[in-house]
């Protein structure tokens, strides 16, 4: 029978071993960072659009954490879900944007559809993975290994010692990243204010959405039409009337659903696929109350319009997050 106290003891032991072995996962990496590492860099540093970071299940959150990390230094960037962005979240990716997708296996099939986007658009991945000759990275245009020697999880069932590998690997390139493009402290206080509370309690809709260039068409105008303006303008297009008031609103998504039920999509009337009760913001209104109602309602974008129902301006959720509405 176990003396009291035993229990205590072996968990201390094992509690400091798995720390050990994640710390010296992290330091091997760190001993195999070469010129793929550089060119990582390069392309982050110079990445004229947003870094659009990728995984799924652990891998997911941890590239959502790269992505807040990246973004809270300077460095615009968003994570997309691989099976979201197959149904209208790909209308957020641009030509001009880089993507990092994270996986320990590198052969996860959700993450193929997205991959095969990302190569359409011409957009340039980096891989960082734990199997340097998957199929993921065979496909990337730069593979970061992320490879362990094994798993503190004794069942190999979780990958305790791969994430916080992909973790740190993750805050070593926006580090890179940052200081490549000369971000300086000052950079970095605009982005934190001390009145960080302040600032979100302060911040509206006005200063933060798109004012210029609206992507806006008439009830009658075809599909056609609508498709070149989502993929120019980021996913959603405005319907309105001849006076400029909202009718309805279109999304990637919508234009996704019309093509799996008509092959003559192209021809539709934009105003027979409009959402024809479209979620709206108004100039004055609190940031941080419509990044709720955005998050609660799963929408990436809402049309802003004034007193009238105007279209005024277009506001993205991820514009609206990296200004620090929430």
């Amino acid at each position: 029978m176990p003396r009291p106290g035993d229990d205590g003891a072996k968990a201390l032991a094992r509690g400091r071993e798995v720390l050990q072995q994640e710390a010296a996962a992290v330091a091997a990496v760190a001993g195999r960072l070469d010129e793929r590492f550089g060119r990582a860099v390069r392309l982050v540093a110079g990445c004229a659009g947003r870094i659009i970071v990728s995984g799924v299940g652990k891998s997911g959150l941890i590239a959502r954490k790269i992505a807040a990390t990246m973004t809270s230094t300077g460095t615009a960037a968003t994570f997309v879900h691989p099976v979201d962005s197959l149904h209208g979240d790909l209308g957020t990716v641009g030509r001009d944007d880089v993507a990092l997708v994270l996986s320990k296996s590198g052969e996860t099939e959700e993450l193929f559809g997205l991959v095969a986007q990302l190569k359409r658009l011409g957009v340039p991945i980096i891989a960082m993975v734990g199997e340097p000759s998957s199929t993921l990275a065979r496909h990337a245009d730069v593979v970061l290994d992320g490879a362990v020697e094994s798993e503190a999880c004794p069942f190999d069932h979780a990958p305790p010692t791969t994430t916080p590998v992909a973790q740190a690997h993750g805050d070593a390139l926006a580090v890179a990243a940052y200081e490549a493009r000369g971000f300086k402290p000052e950079d970095f206080a605009a982005l934190h204010p001390g009145g960080a509370l302040g600032r979100r309690l302060l911040l509206t809709v006005e200063d933060v959405m798109v004012h210029d260039e609206l992507p806006a068409l008439g009830p009658g105008a075809s599909m056609r039409e609508c498709v070149v303006l989502l993929a120019e303008r980021r996913g959603t297009v405005a319907v309105v009337d001849a006076a400029n008031v909202v009718l309805g609103v279109i999304t990637s998504g919508d234009l996704t659903r019309l093509m799996e039920r008509r092959e003559d999509f192209l021809e539709v009337p934009v105003g027979e696929v409009m959402t024809r009760t479209p979620k709206l913001a108004r100039p004055h209104e609190v940031a941080g109350g419509v990044v709720l109602r955005m998050e609660q309602r799963g929408i990436m974008a809402m049309p802003v319009v004034d007193e009238g129902g105007r279209l005024v301006g277009i506001v993205h959720l991820h514009d609206l997050l990296r200004a620090g509405a929430a």
